[in-house]
């Protein structure tokens, strides 16, 4: 395919397709498509953290660093930034890519539920920013991936980090029926939960997401614009990382590590249930008094230790929402530090 260039000669257009969920995508040395990473409201994380030269920054989920690049190149000539990924073949990539900052950037091996402890024990004890952006990534989304997509046959893994249990085949072929039915209950808000859970044990064993969403589309058919297993996936990708644990301890470690005043806390979540432990730790941590209502007296001795960075929730917007349909369920809340 070619296209007119300014000089009005015709020129090659490079390979392009779209990629999982929308996602743009080119192709590796091997001719094989791979997803191009698009960060999530990228300017406006960069806005809401404030973002300044000679600025100290955490991202306690580096991904491939998207995020973390365009921190790094407005936080420059000096700014530092603590890079923390459970997954291997992510931090290799975010390491290649974050090169040129040189030793501006530091990548460690983690889980942010230890951000805090991580954080100072690297020389980041008070900083500028945390970032927490909550959704997968492009790799792990892709035909390389362990098991997260239900575009691509892989096996049933879905681990973050490969060195930690059960997988989500564990989970599936092991947890109880009643347990499993929580889980795509509680955590892909899945209204057929007990269908659904009842269909995976019959099942068993699965050891492929092809299996799984088989066994899904099955039980409750394939009516409706997406997938029919999608939130199956997601409840037991959380479930398989314990992602919302991980979360509820990360925020209180971002919280130890903000300056005070005006250190920023900035979090991109995905999913209803991340969403509403982000809104409850931020509206607890402003608050005055946690006392309960039939409490006359205050008693808890609490003391306000953030306001809202931001006047609302944050969203994309429209152009990136058609740019990459991956952010529709995006939002962002912001905190800072009292």
């Amino acid at each position: 395919m070619t296209a007119r260039n300014v000089h009005g000669t015709r020129r090659r257009r490079r390979p392009y397709r779209r990629g999982h969920e929308g996602e743009p995508s080119a192709e590796n040395a091997a001719g094989e498509p791979v997803a191009l990473h698009v960060p999530v409201l990228l300017d406006e994380v960069r806005r809401a953290l404030d973002v300044r030269p000679g600025g100290c920054f955490v991202d306690g989920t580096l991904g491939l660093g998207g995020h973390a690049a365009a921190i790094l190149a407005a936080s420059g000539p000096d700014g530092r930034l603590l890079g923390i990924d459970a997954d291997p073949q992510a931090r290799a990539l975010a390491t290649e890519q974050l090169a040129p900052f040189g030793e501006r950037v530091t990548i460690v091996a983690g889980n942010n539920r230890d951000l805090a402890a991580i954080g100072r024990e690297r020389g980041f004890q008070l900083v500028d920013g945390v970032l927490l952006d909550l959704g997968v990534s492009s790799l792990q989304l892709g035909p390389q991936g362990r098991g997260f997509s239900i575009r691509h046959d892989a096996p049933l893994d879905m681990r973050m980090d490969p060195s930690v249990e059960p997988s989500a085949a564990g989970i599936v072929n092991e947890w109880p029926e009643a347990e499993i039915a929580r889980v795509l209950w509680e955590y892909g808000d899945e209204r057929r939960s007990r269908r659904i859970a009842a269909a995976l044990v019959a099942a068993r064993p699965l050891h492929t997401t092809t299996e799984l969403a088989a066994v899904v589309s099955r039980a409750i058919g394939s009516g409706g614009p997406i997938h029919p297993a999608t939130r199956t996936f997601q409840a037991l990708r959380i479930a398989t990382n314990d992602e919302l644990g991980a979360l509820r301890a990360a925020l209180e470690g971002a919280l130890a590590l903000l300056r005070s005043p005006g250190g920023k806390l900035a979090v991109i979540s995905f999913h209803s249930g991340e969403d509403r432990i982000v809104k409850e730790f931020i509206r607890r941590e402003r608050s005055d008094c946690l006392c309960p209502p039939e409490q006359l007296v205050c008693i808890c001795g609490q003391t306000p230790r953030l306001k809202d960075g931001a006047r609302r929730v944050i969203t994309p917007s429209p152009a990136e929402r058609e740019a990459n349909p991956r952010s529709r369920s995006a939002k962002l809340r912001v905190a800072e530090r009292c």
